[in-house]
């Protein structure tokens, strides 16, 4: 809901919060807010200003520590304030409390956030039950010593199991893994069953690698989104009314799910958070699927935790006190139904591991249990889950989490730095550290190239090709050491890229002995370089991703026909985007300075697949992909450019697009990293003669990434993208260029004003090419008009069309109109409509329409002019034979 749907807060409404408040002791409101200390800072960060204000009016907080907060918000940051100003209000009395929650209820009909009005609903509606609820959180149920000693016993297997975070491969190498309280990075975790919905309609490969808007994900998240710290998954939620029983934990792979489940029972174990839980259980789908068809929940519990095996029926009879986690449901060979009828009802019952899950979720087991469940979007996508009561979403890192993940992984902060300043300027790279597995696999990557010490240092990796080829040579150093002499490295890998492939086509993530011995995937340390082993003898990749590459590396280094015939195929028929990283993998290999790295490991790369990867591309319909009208066929073009980018082969380029290509991405949002692609494709081709980027959004940085080729273009349309006047030198650099081919260029409705007009006169002062120029619903005003005139005066201009339209001109502009173009015998349409013009400036435009000589259409359409004086003006058609005016 917006601040514009909901209503006004009233005076009666604030005096009925305020006796509310009022019902709760000083110490008993010192602790709620205490309590929702980390939700206060989410929403006070988001526009620390206002609140200021609101509490400076309500008189809550003195003029000299206003001041103070804001300096800290000016000084460092948004988030520093607020932790601040909460610490400020923790410090002080009841009524301080009392102001800090009134302003921030009355800021609700002006400003909506999630988190505020959550904490409100709570506060109003579960109000008796909410301190009751945090003093259980604090001190956690009373236990009988002997269950006590039982429940210390679990809490340290759990902590030792948990406080350890391996890297891929580490164990092998006789590496001790990190702490995971170093290496761990807060997630951004959101409730929105829409935005979780959409995350899912999306193909979650391209979200993990990070073609989700950032921008748009940060807007969601300051002002649609409620934000979840991983110790508040069961605190009460508006949706269900309820202290929550049942959790979804959704996020696309390599996101961190399980990364914050091991968080999470870490520091339930040290006794962090949630202690209301006396018993925690942990299990992995994945290592669930070697479980017999049946069993009971009994005996999961035995087989996972023995040394609870005297007490597990005293434990059991309490279930109000006992938290199930069950990691990875996307990893599950078997289908959970919860509509099915014939669930569990008690511990020993036997049925499916999916039915035992099914039934805690749907309590018809130990009723009164909480259970919190893991999964990819895909698998939701199947699970009735509105009988949960919530379900939230994994975000990813924004740029925050990506620069402390950095520093976390490096150490040394001027090497995260550099890592992170290279990873930054290529844009590609860093829109992948979205997703926490590819930070760790780009800062594993990057590693040898920041810290090689004396020696000579690999080349930066610029496309995600040569990441992960970057990545593969760190393992390949690291890993093979311990190989006989006569190892084939080269064999090793063609067999898991065979495994890789046959996972692709058929779906598979988990793989068993018999997939592993059917491809000669035989142990050694490369094998555990690249894949991890779950329980009972199953194998995946590190990350899905990984996988991808080494299907694609394989068809180079063993190139069978049929297979890549049927793989192509399979790729060809697939829509939704299953296969687009594995074919970008498959460009970027085709290209020989890529893979050359490699080659010196490997040996000779297939010329027959390079090829017919190549043809493959060449016989890309250019005019039907680039001229889709629908968002997924817009979408297929720019993953075809990604292919064209990947493969960095320039006279590839050229022959894909020619030399008068029309490109329209209109109305797709662009990324930063969306700009970089397509600006590569324009520095390959010798001219482009249609851009058309209206409503991409793709605001000041993106067009900085395109600006150096811009002047390759001869129509440019970029309408509606909220360029703003800072933009403009972007564009400047394009008009300014002595080959500039831009004839048209379109920057209708982008907030220019006069400060963006002064940078627009200079480069078009010089500019040769262009003849038609709109600038439609921007904020030009009468001074801004000046400054763009002064290019009309300029004999060399060649402007034949201008659009100025709806910017707030006066009459003031006619007499400035008249004098730059009096004799003008260049410019032809001239668009005036929508502007404040009224009957006092009708001698002006008489004159500029007379005088005008090379105008043949003049719009005057929605002025404030009468429709006598229109009619004079009308009739001036007579007296310039060939000269339409629109009124």
């Amino acid at each position: 809901m917006t601040s514009q749907d909901r209503a006004a807060v009233t005076e009666a409404d604030i005096q009925a919060f305020d006796r509310h408040l009022r019902h709760f002791e000083q110490g008993q409101l010192r602790r709620i807010t205490k309590h929702f200390r980390q939700d206060l800072v989410f929403v006070i960060e988001n526009d620390v200003t206002l609140v200021l204000q609101q509490l400076a009016e309500r008189k809550v907080i003195p003029p000299d520590q206003m001041k103070e907060f804001a300096d800290i918000e000016k000084g460092q940051d948004s988030t520093k304030a607020a932790e601040k100003l909460v610490e400020y209000f923790l410090s002080k009395d009841c009524e301080a409390g009392i102001g800090l929650w009134k302003s921030l209820f009355v800021l609700r009909s002006r400003w909506s956030h999630p988190n505020l009005d959550t904490m409100v609903e709570e506060i109003l509606r579960n109000g008796r039950n909410l301190e009751k609820e945090i003093m259980l959180n604090e001190t956690g149920y009373p236990l009988e010593p002997e269950l006590k000693a039982c429940q210390e016993k679990h809490k340290q297997l759990l902590y030792e199991q948990s406080r350890v975070l391996m890297e891929s491969g580490a164990a092998e190498l006789g590496q001790p893994g990190f702490s995971i309280i170093n290496r761990y990075v807060d997630l951004k975790v959101v409730t929105d069953n829409k935005f979780g919905r959409q995350i899912s309609q999306e193909h979650e490969v391209l979200a993990a690698a990070g073609e989700l808007n950032e921008y748009r994900l940060r807007r969601k998240i300051q002002v649609e989104l409620e934000r979840i710290s991983p110790d508040r998954l069961f605190r009460w939620c508006p949706r269900s009314g309820r202290t929550p029983l049942s959790v979804v934990l959704s996020g696309v792979a390599g996101v961190g799910k399980t990364t914050l489940v091991q968080k999470f029972v870490l520091d339930w174990a040290k006794g962090d958070h949630y202690r209301k839980f006396a018993f925690v259980f942990a299990f992995k789908f994945r290592d669930l699927n070697t479980v017999g068809a049946e069993t009971t929940l009994e005996r999961l519990l035995w087989e996972q935790y023995p040394e609870l095996q005297d007490k597990l029926g005293e434990i059991l009879r309490q279930p109000e006190k006992l938290l199930f986690i069950f990691d990875g449901l996307d990893e599950s060979n078997r289908v959970m139904d919860l509509r099915s009828t014939g669930l569990c009802t008690r511990p020993d019952d036997v049925k499916g591991v999916e039915v035992i899950v099914a039934s805690l979720l749907k309590q018809t087991l130990l009723e009164g249990c909480s259970v919190l469940l893991t999964s990819r979007p895909s698998r939701l996508a199947h699970l009735q889950t509105e009988a949960l009561h919530r379900v939230v979403v994994i975000a990813g890192f924004l740029s925050q989490e990506r620069q402390r993940f950095f520093h976390n992984f490096f150490c040394e902060d001027a090497v995260a730095e550099q890592a992170l300043a290279h990873v930054r300027e290529s844009q590609v790279l860093y829109t992948l550290c979205y997703n926490p597995s590819y930070c760790w696999i780009t800062c594993t990557a990057l590693r040898p190239c920041f810290t090689s010490g004396a020696g000579q240092a690999p080349a930066l990796p610029r496309t995600v090709t040569q990441l992960f080829i970057s990545y593969v040579l760190h393992m390949l150093a690291n890993h093979t050491k311990g190989l006989p002499e006569n190892a084939d490295v080269r064999e090793v890998l063609k067999n898991l890229g065979r495994l890789a492939d046959y996972g692709l086509t058929n779906h598979m993530l988990i793989f068993g002995k018999e997939p592993l011995d059917a491809f000669q995937v035989t142990l050694s340390p490369l094998r555990t370089a690249f894949l991890v082993e779950n329980v009972r003898a199953t194998y995946s990749f590190v990350h899905l991703t990984v996988q991808e590459f080494f299907a694609a590396l394989t068809h180079y280094l063993d190139f069978r026909e049929e297979n890549f015939d049927s793989t192509m195929l399979a790729a060809q028929k697939n829509l939704n985007g299953e296969y687009d990283i594995f074919l970008r993998f498959l460009a970027g290999l085709s290209h020989s300075a890529t893979r050359a790295p490699l080659k010196e490991h490997l040996g000779e790369f297939s010329a027959k697949t390079t090829k017919r990867v190549i043809e493959n591309m060449v016989r890309t319909n250019r005019e039907a992909l680039f001229s889709a009208m629908s968002e997924n066929g817009k979408r297929r073009a720019l993953n075809f450019l990604n292919l064209l980018f990947e493969a960095q082969n320039s006279q590839l380029v050229r022959q894909v697009m020619g030399d008068a290509s029309h490109i329209d991405f209109s109305k797709l949002i662009l990324l930063p990293v969306d700009c970089v692609i397509l600006a590569y494709v324009l520095s390959c081709c010798r001219k482009v003669a249609f851009l058309n980027l209206d409503s991409c959004y793709v605001q000041a940085e993106g067009l900085q990434k395109l600006s150096p080729q811009l002047h390759k273009v001869g129509e440019l349309c970029l309408s509606s993208n909220h360029l703003k006047d800072s933009a403009v030198k972007s564009l400047a650099l394009a008009l300014g260029q002595s080959d500039c081919q831009l004839k048209t260029l379109s920057l209708a409705n982008n907030g220019l004003t006069e400060k963006g007009c002064k940078e627009l006169c200079v480069a078009l002062s010089a500019n040769q090419s262009l003849i038609s120029l709109d600038l439609t619903k921007n904020k030009l005003h009468d001074k801004g008009l000046a400054i763009l005139l002064e290019v009309f005066r300029n004999p060399q201009c060649k402007i034949q069309k201008l659009g100025i339209q709806e910017n707030a001109l006066t009459d003031a502009s006619c007499q400035m109109l008249c004098s730059a173009l009096m004799g003008n015998t260049v410019l032809q349409h001239l668009n005036l409509s929508g502007n404040l013009f009224t009957d006092r400036c009708i001698q002006e435009m008489r004159k500029l329409i007379l005088t005008c000589h090379g105008l043949t259409e003049i719009r005057l359409c929605f002025c404030d002019i009468i429709p006598e004086i229109e009619g004079q003006l009308k009739m001036l058609e007579k007296d310039r034979p060939g000269l339409k005016i629109t009124i």
